[in-house]
């Protein structure tokens, strides 16, 4: 069973529970919500999420309207595709929540509101659009646990470590993958998407940061600074600084700051 519809919270609270997952979604105005004992302000930008069984209340100002979709996760037969579908939301509903919405997300929930309110009697044009939101809801909760699995996958500050601790000798992306033990094709996908930068930018900003430093810093020639950064020779590091800092080695050891 997925059903949805449109209505306005009482001003009075009122407590109950039902044997089916519910998420209340802002449309119009304001209204607070409670959800086994957890508080929530509801908005135009926020939806409230009802485990099966979870005992919650909820009032609402004169202004509000919410879009309320209930899902019964036992009544599609498991070897049914709806069976299916039903199974990719469980996770929305693991516990009480409230999941902010994005422009696009929130633009569809008031594109639905409107459909449901010049077409009340369509139940389902309304059971399409409230599987549209739950979906969508699905994936952008999906999406931030796979950011978070990977920034404890690849730490940088644990990559960073181990380029510093190898500084002086050829360093390959191969070698951060180990740290990280991923594969190499994995390993650049995550540490890209949860730094900005792909592993070698990472592993050059990081030799060009520290010869800087070591130019301001002390009095080692270039040649030695070059070795001791990883670079192969004095017109590599020279190079690369022209290139990537918009400086040289002579500039730095006159004090000029490093871009």
């Amino acid at each position: 069973m997925l059903d949805a519809r449109l209505l306005k919270l009482p001003i009075a609270s009122h407590q109950h529970r039902h044997e089916h997952h519910q998420i209340v979604v802002g449309v119009q105005g304001e209204a607070e919500l409670s959800v086994d004992g957890t508080g929530s302000h509801l908005d135009t930008w926020k939806a409230c999420l009802v485990p099966t069984e979870a005992r919650h209340d909820y009032c609402g100002d004169n202004q509000n309207h919410v879009l309320v979709i209930n899902l019964d996760p036992y009544i599609p037969a498991i070897n049914t595709p709806a069976h299916g579908d039903y199974e990719c939301l469980a996770p929305l509903f693991e516990r009480p929540r409230t999941l902010g919405m994005d422009n696009k997300l929130q633009g569809l929930v008031q594109f639905a509101a409107g459909e449901f309110d010049r077409s009340p009697s369509n139940d389902s044009m309304k059971r399409h659009l409230a599987a549209s939101i739950l979906h969508c809801m699905a994936e952008r909760l999906n999406a931030s646990r796979t950011v978070a699995t990977n920034r404890q996958a690849v730490r940088p500050d644990t990559v960073r470590r181990y380029i510093m601790e190898n500084l002086h000798r050829k360093i390959t992306v191969q070698d951060l993958a180990g740290v990280a033990c991923l594969s190499v094709s994995r390993f650049h996908e995550m540490f890209r998407e949860v730094t900005g930068v792909t592993p070698h930018q990472f592993l050059l900003q990081t030799r060009l940061d520290q010869a800087a430093q070591l130019l301001m810093s002390t009095s080692l020639s270039v040649s030695e600074v070059s070795y001791r950064t990883g670079f192969s020779s004095h017109s590599a590091l020279t190079n690369a600084l022209r290139k990537h800092k918009g400086t040289t080695p002579t500039k730095l050891r006159f004090g000029e700051k490093v871009a």
